[in-house]
């Protein structure tokens, strides 16, 4: 391994993705960027080894820049690094060409093991994604197929649905929780809700702790 692609919008994120990548690879040289449009960019004009990609970015989603990588550059081993554990973004990502897929929420240390199994041959894979693989496949299920359609615009704030997490952490934003507070009571990382305050800021349209208070007490999550 000599050179990466880390594609991650969140800075302290990005930076935490890079510091991994280079303790599973020492001498390894990080480019990292923070847009899907970048990425793809970068795909064309350099050449990588491994590609570290978040699926929700500002501009798209990741599908795309591994979709460009598993088309570019066949040799480059792109990894999935995200918080969604869903069938409806694990297979596509893996029908893109993604030949890992990562769950944030696990620790530095265990994210840098299971990039190491590259070494040997084999994916990255979090624990709870090679069981619901092993599980899917188990039952005979048909992976759904990748529409070539470009994504849709996000529906309007009164048809969003949060998931259930999302639902939590929006919940201890409005209280006014700071995101490492966050973090040590639902036992996640600091990057792992990073990511899901982000998720739930674009699916609300919001940008702000104060737009997202009133919005979950419109929710009736906290009294306004």
């Amino acid at each position: 391994m000599k050179q990466a692609l880390v594609v991650e919008d969140l800075g302290d994120v990005r930076d935490w993705l890079a510091e991994i990548a280079r303790a599973a690879f020492p001498g390894l040289v990080v480019s990292a960027v923070g847009r899907a449009e970048d990425g793809i960019a970068a795909a064309a004009t350099q050449q990588f080894d491994l590609a570290l990609v978040d699926l929700g970015l500002p501009d798209g989603s990741g599908m795309e820049v591994v979709r460009t990588l598993a088309h570019r550059q066949p040799q480059c081993l792109a990894v999935v690094v995200t918080i969604y554990d869903d069938d409806g973004h694990l297979f596509p990502a893996l029908q893109a060409g993604a030949f890992g897929y990562l769950l944030k929420e696990q620790p530095r240390e265990a994210l840098t093991a299971q990039l190491l199994r590259i070494a040997q041959g084999e994916p990255p894979l979090s624990p709870p994604i090679a069981r619901r693989v092993l599980s899917y496949f188990g039952q005979g299920a048909r992976v759904p197929a990748v529409s070539a359609a470009p994504l849709a615009a996000p529906p309007p704030v009164e048809g969003v649905r949060l998931t259930e997490r999302e639902t939590v952490v929006l919940q201890r934003v409005a209280k006014g929780y700071t995101l490492p507070e966050i973090a040590q009571q639902l036992g996640l990382s600091r990057h792992t809700i990073a990511d899901h305050i982000k998720q739930i800021y674009r699916k609300l349209d919001v940008s702000s702790r104060a737009e997202a208070t009133l919005e979950a007490a419109r929710r009736g999550l906290v009294r306004p």
